[in-house]
């Protein structure tokens, strides 16, 4: 995706706050402010009520398809997920 150059204003203390979150993860601002972004993006409760029936209206065209697998198929993806989530390496703990 092409890089677009945009203009911001911002307070003080936000800007200050994108600047020690890039020197203590050693990324640039805007990759902070892009990871910031995308994360409010995700939060269902931030979805307009539009974007959210949107969502669950796809959500309720996938449910009602049929599977396009067998149940072993997707038994066998499951413990395949389940052994890579516990090599060692993860950002994340492992629930």
């Amino acid at each position: 995706m092409a890089a677009v150059k945009s203009t911001f204003t911002l307070d003080e203390l936000t800007v200050a706050r994108i600047e020690r979150a890039a020197r203590q993860k050693g990324r640039s601002k805007s990759e902070i402010v892009r990871e910031a972004i995308h994360e409010y993006a995700q939060k269902p409760e931030l979805m307009s009520a539009e974007e959210r029936d949107r969502m669950l209206t796809v959500l309720r065209e996938i449910m009602a398809s049929p599977p396009t697998g067998s149940a072993a198929s997707a038994a066998a993806e499951q413990r395949e997920l389940r052994a890579v989530r516990r090599l060692p390496g993860r950002l994340h703990p492992v629930d």
